[in-house]
Parts: structure tokens; sequence; C-alpha cells
């Protein structure tokens, strides 16, 4: 017997900053998610440096545990793909504030439910907030991107849990 999907993991790709050079004056760049065994991928920028995807990609989950990856690479016509960094996320974070929620029974409205700082656990160049926004748990990062000399990813993470494992108590009239 299946396992019902827990929720919804968005993960909204906003924009690069400063990223590096890989072709002769600029790259084509595009971002590569992977959570758990999933993974999608942006479309193609040609030609920038501070891309702006605004795009959303979906995965379900079990529940929002594991590391989210991010890679960006520059996309090459004749060769493969030059890497332009990398940068991930531990996802704990979201999963306690989604345990939090149900604690509250919060079902409408915004409440903050918890910050994160940058660690050894994250790529975090700030701290974020995590914030339950109607029905949503809402994370927005800007990740420094690993092993390269330059470049900032801008996210926005949201959790949704499946309607059947937050149901909320029903009220009588």
């Amino acid at each position: 017997m299946e396992e019902e999907a827990a929720g919804l993991l968005k993960v909204i790709i906003v924009q690069g900053k400063n990223l590096v050079i890989r072709d002769f004056t600029s790259s084509d760049p595009y971002v590569v998610v992977k959570v758990g065994n999933q993974s999608a991928k942006t479309k193609v920028i040609n030609s920038c440096l501070n891309p702006v995807w605004n795009e959303e990609l979906i995965f379900t989950l079990k529940e929002p545990l594991g590391i989210l990856n991010l890679e960006v690479f520059d996309r090459d016509r004749f060769k493969s793909d030059d890497k332009m960094g990398h940068a991930f996320l531990d996802l704990q974070p979201l999963l306690s504030a989604s345990k939090l929620k149900r604690a509250l029974q919060l079902t409408s409205g915004e409440t903050k439910l918890r910050k994160v700082a940058p660690d050894c656990d994250n790529c975090l160049l700030a701290s974020s907030c995590i914030t339950y926004v109607n029905g949503e748990i809402v994370m927005d990062a800007c990740l420094r991107l690993c092993d390269v000399e330059s470049g900032e990813l801008y996210v926005t993470i949201k959790w949704i849990d499946h309607p059947s494992s937050a149901a909320a108590p029903v009220k009588k009239a």
C-alpha cells in the first residue's frame, strides 16, 4: 500500500545576482533543484549575470525533510554545461515550523514561526524568517553560491500540508 503524500514543497527560484562569467563576456544560467530523488530545472536565461527567473518548481513530499540542493549551470551549445556554483538548505526548520503551526492550530492570517540563522547546514547570507501565511509555510532565503568566485541565489520556499495531514478540528455551529 502506497503512503499518501504529506504535502507540496514549492521552490520559487526568484533571481541570481553577480553570477560568474563562463562564456566570453557573460553566461547563460539555469538552476537545477534537487530534493530527495526528485529534481527539476528552470529555463535558461541567455547572456545574463543577474537573471530573474521567478519560476516555481513543485515537489511532492511525505514531509519537508532532507536537504534542498540548488546548482547553477551555464548552458553551452557545443560542450557540456559549465558549473556556476551550488547552494544547499536543510529543510528541517520547515518541518519544525509545520509542527508548530499544527500545535498552534493556525488556519489563517500571518504568523512568524521561527528564524533560521546562517550556519553549516545552509548557505544563507543572512538570517531568514519562516512565516505562516494563509495556509502556507513560507521562507525567503538569500543563498551564497559555493565553490565559485561570486554569486547569490534568491529563493522562496513554501510548504503546503496535504489537506488530510493538516486537518483542523471541525467547529460545530
